[in-house]
């Protein structure tokens, strides 16, 4: 493989990839921010739709659980069409930059997949917000749950609409729990909250862009040993690519099986579940290397790896369905059962996880071709296969977590993978030591530890800033609605 001649002024072309990636991850970052434009004018008509809710409710001292119910409703669709725009290039945006998929068919693609993992797998993190954050107990005794979800809600719909207006990324995950402790705080007190609950949701903000890393780069080791610097690399592709995607296939459909409990999970029917899946997964993806083989007339990589895209982007649309619909669904199934109509404190219908997925599907198809377009292109896209390796990484770990009740953030568990790549790409630089390439000069090693610094920095700020600026904001809001309730 020739070595690029490092540019004057620059040094080690090739030690420069992990900066690029995060610059890419920066320059997605924006692209969210300026596609987010439509999405946050309608947040503003929204939250001044809830002022004039609150005003009539304190003028004329009316506090029908109906009332709640409809703000409720206004806000929870807001922040499922908002999810679904500014979450879908995560998914998607590699698959269409490569070539894997058009724009269209991809939304669509995802928009069902989010369906499906909101269904199928929401549950369990919409529980944990519903019941799990504030004493479901106290939330049904006093009367009033469907008021502090309702301003949980609130809150984080104006901190993200706040954020999003001065260019600040944030997570709605993280926006939502701030939103639920202080709007519980606000009303039962410390002692209504589950703090190490928060604490565990916390943690695993942080340990799940490390295993993301950790799985990221140990994929594209593998890719790039196997594949990618293969002597014959047309062979190789066909021997591990299908045998990859056949694996993800097979392991998926096992955790299909396990989640829905239909007694498949145990025995001859499980495993031949499994290898079937294990055998289309194969097949489809041997076809596919083969065909873009013959269409390209090389083998490079990008044709190679558009098989494989196209599995990891449905992998991760039901991830991101499963994981994300608790923040609309969790909340929601609350304000409902408050109203009488159906739903109950800790306990989530399935119609409220469907309809939440439907709003978040939404939202994909409304607003996220504007955003993939812009991730998708030359400028912001990792190519394809560390985007293979950082999606499919991402979307285990959210997997795995929206199986185990966490919400966490998408968008920093991709950057984990983005660190994990482009440390495992170094790791295998260094062993070689190519004559041709000098050892990296001190002032590039600061400069690079100063860029890795401040997208730690970054990622570390927005919890800081996030938690308790929606604290604050759903427990003002929870304060004045049980003012203005006379609860």
């Amino acid at each position: 493989m020739p070595v690029a001649e490092p540019r004057p002024g620059r040094s080690g072309g090739r030690f420069r990839v992990l900066d690029k990636d995060l610059g890419r991850i920066t320059h997605a970052e924006a692209a969210q921010l300026h596609a987010m434009r439509p999405v946050w004018r309608l947040g503003l008509m929204v939250l001044a739709f809830v002022a004039l809710i609150l005003l009539a409710v304190g003028v004329s001292g009316a506090g029908a659980a109906y009332v709640w119910l409809g703000a409720g409703l206004i806000v929870a669709a807001w922040l499922g069409l908002a999810i679904g725009s500014n979450d879908v290039a995560n998914s998607l945006g590699p698959a269409v930059g490569a070539g894997a998929i058009g724009l269209v068919p991809g939304l669509v693609l995802v928009a069902l997949a989010e369906v499906a993992g909101a269904v199928l797998a929401g549950g369990a993190v919409a529980q944990r917000l519903a019941g799990g954050i504030v004493d479901p107990v106290a939330l049904e005794a006093s009367g009033t749950g469907a008021l502090v979800m309702l301003a949980a809600l609130t809150g984080a719909a104006c901190w993200i609409t706040l954020a999003t207006g001065i260019g600040l990324p944030v997570s709605t995950s993280q926006s939502i729990v701030g939103g639920i402790a202080g709007a519980g705080t606000a009303a039962y007190g410390l002692s209504g909250v589950a703090w190490a609950s928060i604490g565990g949701i916390a943690l695993t903000w942080v340990v799940a862009p490390i295993l993301a890393g950790l799985l990221a780069g140990s994929l594209v080791i593998l890719l790039r040993r196997k594949v990618l610097e293969a002597p014959d690399r047309a062979r190789a592709a066909r021997r591990w690519l299908p045998a990859l995607v056949g694996l993800m296939c097979g392991l998926f459909t096992i955790y299909l099986t396990r989640l829905l409990d239909v007694g498949l999970d145990r025995g001859w029917p499980g495993l031949g579940l499994a290898a079937t899946a294990t055998a289309i997964g194969w097949a489809t993806t041997y076809r596919g290397v083969t065909t873009e083989l013959a269409r390209a007339g090389r083998s490079g990589a990008k044709p190679l790896l558009r098989p494989a895209l196209l599995v990891s982007v449905l992998i991760m649309g039901f991830a991101h369905g499963a994981n994300d619909v608790g923040n609309v669904a969790g909340p929601l199934s609350v304000i409902i059962g408050g109203a009488g109509a159906g739903g109950g404190y800790g306990i989530v219908p399935g119609a409220v996880l469907l309809a939440a997925g439907m709003t978040i599907a939404l939202g994909t198809l409304l607003f996220g071709a504007r955003l993939v377009s812009m991730v998708g292109s030359g400028i912001t896209r990792l190519n394809a296969g560390r985007a293979f390796c950082v999606t499919l990484a991402t979307a285990v770990v959210v997997i795995g977590a929206s199986g185990s009740g966490l919400p966490v953030s998408t968008t920093h568990v991709a950057v984990g993978g983005v660190f994990g790549v482009g440390f495992a790409r170094e790791w295998q630089d260094r062993r070689r030591r190519e004559a041709a390439r000098p050892d990296l000069p001190e002032e590039e090693q600061s400069r690079r530890r100063l860029i890795r610094r401040s997208h730690v920095a970054t990622i570390l700020a927005a919890w800081a800033v996030t938690l308790p600026m929606t604290a604050l904001m759903g427990g003002a809001a929870s304060w004045l609605m049980l003012l203005l309730s006379g609860a």
